[in-house]
């Protein structure tokens, strides 16, 4: 199955996964035991940059060349840095697979009783759909970080891995091998501002970052999002988005909306014991005048106080009352 290529990632996989020294030099005749005394002709220099790829052979170490291994014996990476997969785009590749086999095999690594996979899980996974009961592989020993920088990169190579997944992986790199974030933009072949902004997502409210998981909104969206608080505003924004299908141009413009929106005034600290007299005094006035009373407070112990009636006939009974009050 082609695999997409997307151009631009720099040394890839083959800078991290070192090759060990082929066949292709030629010091001794194995068959004579003398040295090779044919006349060396003049090699042009742009031959010499384009060597024909040779087959690794076996060294001291543990093999790296091509083996068949039962496909119970491999088992994923849980720290690779991807954590979804397409279903449909596994089963298609599942159906490819049972036609023509698995044809790039998977890099694992040795840890005794089974091979743990550093690149290659999606084929993996497409080859136990097909029923394969045996799988190609290669083995190769890494150390942890060149395991999460292969597993990156051929991720990003491939354009398999969401925003989250991929902001994720940079930050494990950051926190468990002290990278720096120009260091991570030369080996995935990024500007260190790509890697900046990818890992902004991180700051982005949970709900969010699902939804951006989900394929609710995008990579646009979610920064856009940036700018607003993380909490139910964010979320609810995000949700709109997601209902009223916005383009990015006009989810820039709604934050930038609610951004300008007038913010509430904080209510002032009031007095609890103060208030208490006020509202004794409105309840001593309404038993007393039979009708609803309201006393508005200002500053400087002044107010003023509201009486309410409900018609004419009402007026002229608290008119006549506060009249007897008067002449008492």
């Amino acid at each position: 199955m082609a695999v997409k290529r997307t151009g631009g990632l720099g040394r890839g996989l083959d800078a991290l996964i070192p090759a060990k020294p082929g066949s292709a030099t030629r010091s001794t005749d194995s068959a004579s035991g003398q040295k090779n005394t044919e006349k060396k002709a003049p090699v042009a220099p742009a031959k010499k940059k384009q060597p024909e790829k040779q087959p690794e052979e076996p060294s001291a170490k543990p093999l790296t060349a091509e083996r068949i291994v039962k496909i119970s014996l491999v088992e994923p990476n849980r720290e690779q840095p991807r954590k979804h997969f397409d279903e449909d785009a596994l089963l298609e590749l599942s159906e490819s697979i049972k036609q023509y086999g698995v044809i790039q095999p998977l890099i694992v690594s040795d840890k005794e009783d089974y091979y743990e996979i550093i690149a290659g899980e999606r084929r993996w996974r497409a080859a136990k759909l097909a029923g394969l009961k045996e799988i190609p592989v290669i083995v190769k020993e890494l150390t942890d970080q060149e395991v999460v920088e292969i597993s990156l990169i051929e991720n990003i190579q491939r354009e398999d891995l969401n925003p989250v997944e991929e902001a994720m992986a940079y930050k494990r790199l950051m926190e468990e091998y002290s990278l720096k974030q120009d260091e991570i933009a030369d080996k995935v072949s990024k500007s260190r501002t790509a890697v900046a902004n990818s890992m902004r997502l991180l700051k982005l409210d949970e709900e969010v970052q699902q939804m951006l998981i989900q394929d609710m909104i995008s990579a646009g969206h979610a920064r856009a999002l940036l700018t607003l608080p993380a909490g139910e505003l964010q979320v609810a924004t995000a949700m709109k988005i997601f209902d009223e299908k916005l383009s990015v141009r006009e989810t820039e413009k709604l934050v930038k909306h609610l951004m300008e929106a007038p913010k509430v005034k904080p209510v002032k600290e009031r007095n609890l014991a103060e208030d208490a007299v006020y509202e004794n005094l409105e309840e001593r006035m309404k038993r007393v005048l039979g009708t609803k009373v309201m006393i508005s407070r200002k500053r400087g112990n002044k107010g003023k106080i509201e009486i309410e009636y409900y018609s004419k006939d009402e007026l002229e009974r608290l008119t006549d009352l506060l009249s007897t009050l008067e002449n008492k």
